[in-house]
């Protein structure tokens, strides 16, 4: 109960925490961040981890403390990547075993199952869409190496998506992070952002469920 209390005044209050990380551990910051990006990515286990608020925030806290944002806007890049290509790889060795349980509560076979619905949709645009959908950015990577979707292809999608997530969010919050209004309401903006995140989240399961009710 406490770390999800933890996890969830992480989440809000994202610029805190991580400028408390920054004067506590100071240029381990950038490892910090790289380890949590890598992590949303790459381990089927932790979808609840923060990406886009925490890239935002990040961004923001770059503009603000003087760092090379450039610099973080690759590393998170390059944890991105790496990320989605260690998912991949457990993916299409491990991936059957790991789910094999109904009941899980760690490997959600329900959030296995919506991300299978994208990639029957969408094919291998799920890679570069999912990276802007909380919980199907993780499971994509997973279903992708499951399906023996071939790495060459995957590896595409992958770098494409990770640059376009990743350097998208970095320079939104370095550029706008700093502009008063959105400093004194950057809780609100989280909120914003995780919100519309979701948004495709939700209205897919909508859709299934009112296509499942009308069949």
């Amino acid at each position: 109960m406490e770390l999800i209390t933890f996890l969830v005044d992480f989440i809000l209050h994202v610029d805190v925490h991580l400028v408390e990380l920054f004067n506590q551990y100071g240029l381990w910051i950038y490892a910090i961040l790289f380890c949590i990006i890598f992590c949303e990515t790459g381990l089927v286990a932790t979808p609840f981890l923060p990406g886009d608020s925490l890239l935002f925030a990040a961004g923001a806290l770059m503009a603000a403390s003087g760092l090379n944002v450039h610099s973080l806007a690759f590393l998170l890049w390059a944890a991105a990547v790496s990320g989605d290509s260690t998912n991949y790889t457990v993916g299409r060795f491990l991936g059957a075993r790991l789910f094999v349980n109904p009941n899980s509560k760690l490997f959600r076979q329900d959030y296995l199952h919506k991300t299978q619905g994208y990639f029957d949709r969408y094919g291998g645009r799920t890679l570069i869409m999912a990276r802007f959908m909380p919980i199907v950015r993780t499971f994509a990577p997973f279903v992708a190496g499951m399906g023996k979707m071939p790495f060459a292809r995957f590896i595409r999608f992958s770098v494409l998506g990770g640059f376009l997530w990743v350097f998208s969010f970095i320079y939104a919050g370095f550029y706008f992070g700093g502009i008063p209004a959105v400093r004194k309401n950057f809780t609100l903006l989280i909120l914003g952002i995780i919100f519309v995140s979701f948004l495709p989240v939700f209205f897919e399961l909508w859709r299934a469920r009112f296509g499942a009710k009308k069949a």
